[in-house]
C-alpha cells in the first residue's frame, strides 16, 4: 500500500505524528470491454518489465558484458483527492489532485549480495512520474526511461559495494540482501470514483472554523477536509501481479494558543472514515471544537509542570503510541542488522522483555476493531507480498521481528511488512500494533492503584496522561537509546484526594528496556490510536491498539518554553485583550 506523502523523520529516527486517515475498500463491477485504466495500465507495466528484463545485459559495450538484473519491479501509485481547508469562519484552500508515481526496482549480482548492501540500499530504486492518461505508449516511454536511469544507478551501486567488501571489516550479520518469496497475483477491482459535494463540505468546514473566532486568545485554526482514493499496483520479474484499491476521508481540526509565558500549546482533533458520508455528523463535529477550545483556554492557565519521575496512568491512546514508539520501532526487521542499528532486542529472542501478562501482535489484515477503521490496514505490502498477522510477544516474550525481504540472521523470509511512501525503498513496518493483556482493571480500579503506588514511593501525586499528539524514537548506536512522547493533556491524580489538576509542558522521556518493564497493569478496554509513522522508508499509515496502562515509574520533562509573547494587537472586534500584558 503505497502512499504519497512527505517524510517526516529520516533514517535511524522514526516518528509517529497525530492521526491523520483509515482506510476502506469499495469494489466496482468489471467491464471486460472495453478494457478499463486497470488493465491497459498493469498490461503495460508487465510488458515493459518483460523486455527489460530479456534486454539488460544482454548487449555488450567495449567487449565487456554488463550484468543482467536478477530482479525488477514496478509499483505504481494512481491517486486522485481533493483537499479544502479554513480558517475563522473562511475557505483559504481548496484543490484537487491526480497522481501517479512509479517505483521502479533494480537488483543486480544475487540475493546473497547486490547492489542495495549495506549503506547502499537505495541504489535499487528509482521514481518518476507517469502519464495520467492511459496511454500505452506513453506509459511504456516512462517506464523505460525510468528503467534506463534505474539500472544505471543499480551499477553504480554494485561495483561500490564489490570494492567495499574488499577493504572492510567482517560484517556482524552475514544475511543475504534479498529473499526469496512465492509470487502473487491478484487484482482486485479499481474503486469507485471520488464523489465530495464541494460546496457542502466548504460551508461546513467554514462553520466549524468559525467557532474560534468566539476565543480571542485562539490565534490560529485551521480545518481540513482530505479525501482520496488509490490503487496500488504491483508487478515482478519473478511472477507478482497484483492491484490494491484503498480510499480515505479525514477531518482535521487544529487550534493554537500561546500562554502568558510564551509557551505554545496546541489541540488536534482528527475523525476519519472510508468515505466523506461515512465522517460525523456537523452537531458531533461542533460539540469537539467548541471542547477543544475550552481546553486550550484551561491550558494557557495551566500550571507549567517540574520533571517528574513517578508513577502515571496512560490512557488507552497515550498507551498505544507509548508501544508504538518504545517498543514497535525496535522489532523492525532491519533494525536487527548494520553496523549503525542499535539492535535493542536482537539477541533476546526467546527471552522476557515484557511483563508476562502482556501479549503483542501486529495485524494488517484487520480493516477495523471494535467498528473503528484502522489505518495500518493492507491487503499486500509494498512489496507485493500478503498481509500477514504476526505475533511478535507472546505472554512477554519476544518470538520474531517485523519482516520485509530483507533477511536477517534469525529469519531468512517476509512476513509480509515490507513498507514504504513512494519514492523510499520497503522496510519492515508495523502496520495494526496491537497490545492485549491478562491483568486487566476497571478505570476505577486503576486510578485508586495509582494514588497507592504514589503514596508508597513518598510521591504528592501522580500522572495522568489523557491525550497525546505524536512521538519519536532514535535506534542508531551514535545515539542514546531513547524514546519521546509528546502529551496534550496531562493531569496531577493528588493523593490526599485533592481535584485533579491540569497541567502543561509535559513531555515522557525515557529508554525502552527500562521503560517496558515497569508496567504494573492496565484497565479492561483497548482504545485505537491512527496516525502517520515517518522512519528511512518515508510515511506510512499505522495503528496502534493498547489498554491504558499504570507504570510505577514514568520520566517527564518540561517541553521548550518558548519567548515569543501573546499577540500584542487584541484581534479585530476585540476592544482590548489580554496579549502582552
Amino acid at each position: 500500500m503505497k502512499r504519497q506523502r512527505v517524510a517526516v523523520a529520516g533514517a535511524g529516527l522514526a516518528g509517529l505524528v497525530v492521526a491523520i486517515t483509515s482506510l476502506g475498500r469499495t469494489a466496482i463491477a468489471a467491464t471486460p470491454n472495453p478494457p478499463t485504466p486497470t488493465t491497459i495500465l498493469i498490461d503495460t507495466m508487465e510488458s515493459e518489465l518483460h523486455r527489460a528484463m530479456t534486454s539488460l545485459g544482454n548487449t555488450a559495450t567495449d567487449a565487456t558484458q554488463q550484468p543482467k538484473p536478477y530482479f525488477l519491479s514496478y509499483a505504481v501509485a494512481d491517486a486522485d483527492g481533493i483537499v479544502m481547508s479554513a480558517q475563522f469562519g473562511a475557505i483559504v484552500g481548496s484543490n484537487e489532485s491526480r497522481r501517479r508515481m512509479a517505483d521502479v526496482q533494480v537488483r543486480l549480482g544475487a540475493p546473497a549480495e547486490d547492489n542495495t548492501h549495506g549503506d547502499h540500499r537505495n541504489s535499487a530504486l528509482t521514481t518518476v512520474p507517469l502519464p495520467l492518461t492511459d496511454d500505452s505508449e506513453a506509459l511504456a516511454r516512462s517506464l523505460w526511461f525510468a528503467t534506463n536511469r534505474g539500472y544505471g544507478r543499480a551499477l553504480d551501486g554494485y561495483l561500490k559495494v564489490k570494492t567495499e567488501q574488499q577493504v572492510r571489516a567482517k560484517e556482524e550479520d552475514a544475511s543475504a540482501d534479498f529473499s526469496s518469496e512465492k509470487p502473487a497475483t491478484d487484482l482486485l477491482p479499481s474503486p469507485l470514483p471520488l464523489v465530495v459535494d464541494r460546496a457542502a463540505w466548504q460551508n461546513r468546514i467554514r462553520e466549524l472554523s468559525g467557532i474560534f473566532k468566539q476565543y480571542p486568545d485562539v490565534f490560529f485554526n485551521n480545518v481540513t477536509l482530505e479525501a482520496s482514493t488509490e490503487t496500488d499496483y504491483f508487478v515482478s520479474s519473478e511472477g507478482t501481479k497484483v492491484a490494491t484499491p484503498s480510499g480515505v476521508a479525514r477531518l482535521i481540526i487544529v487550534a493554537r494558543t500561546r500562554a502568558a509565558d510564551g509557551m505554545d500549546l496546541f489541540r488536534a482533533e482528527t475523525f476519519e472514515a472510508d468515505d466523506v458520508s461515512h465522517l460525523p455528523d456537523q452537531k458531533a463535529l461542533t460539540d469537539k471544537t467548541i471542547a477543544m477550545a475550552k481546553n486550550l483556554e484551561a491550558l494557557r492557565e495551566a500550571p507549567v509542570t517540574e520533571p517528574f519521575n513517578g508513577p502515571a496512568i496512560l490512557s488507552g491512546r497515550a498507551s498505544a503510541v507509548f508501544f508504538h514508539e518504545v517498543l514497535g520501532h525496535r522489532l523492525e526487521g532491519q533494525r536487527q542488522r548494520g553496523d549503525d542499528e542499535g539492535q535493542t532486542f536482537t539477541k533476546l529472542l526467546g527471552k522476557q522483555i515484557l511483563p508476562t501478562f502482556l501479549s503483542v501482535s501486529d495485524d494488517p489484515t484487520l480493516a477495523t476493531f471494535d467498528g473503528v477503521s484502522l489505518s495500518g490496514h493492507y491487503a499486500y505490502d509494498d512489496e507485493g507480498q500478503p498481509a500477514r498477522r504476526v505475533d511478535l510477544i507472546k505472554d512477554g516474550v519476544l518470538d520474531t521481528f517485523l519482516m520485509s525481504r530483507l533477511p536477517i540472521a534469525s529469519f531468512s523470509t517476509s512476513n509480509g511488512h515490507g513498507r514504504a511512501e513512494t519514492g523510499h525503498m520497503p522496510t519492515g513496518r508495523q502496520g495494526n500494533l496491537i497490545v492485549t493483556s491478562s491483568k486487566t482493571v476497571n478505570d476505577t480500579e486503576l486510578r485508586e492503584m495509582l494514588k497507592a503506588e504514589a503514596k508508597k514511593q513518598g510521591k504528592a501525586y501522580g500522572l495522568y496522561f489523557e491525550d497525546i499528539s505524536s512521538g519519536f524514537a532514535v535506534t542508531t548506536r551514535r545515539s542514546p537509546q531513547a524514546f519521546q512522547v509528546i502529551p496534550l493533556v496531562v493531569y496531577r491524580v493528588y493523593v490526599d484526594g485533592r481535584p485533579d489538576e491540569l497541567v502543561r509542558g509535559v513531555s515522557i522521556v525515557g529508554t525502552p528496556q527500562a521503560a517496558l518493564n515497569r508496567i504494573l497493569a492496565t484497565n479492561n478496554k483497548q482504545d485505537i490510536f491512527n496516525g502517520i509513522c515517518g522512519a528511512e522508508s518515508g510515511s506510512i499509515p499505522v495503528s496502534a491498539v493498547a489498554p491504558a496502562m499504570l507504570v510505577s515509574e514514568i520520566e517527564t520533562q518540561r517541553q521548550a518554553q518558548g519567548t515569543a509573547r501573546p499577540p500584542i494587537l487584541p484581534p479585530p472586534g476585540e476592544t482590548g485583550g489580554k496579549g502582552g500584558q
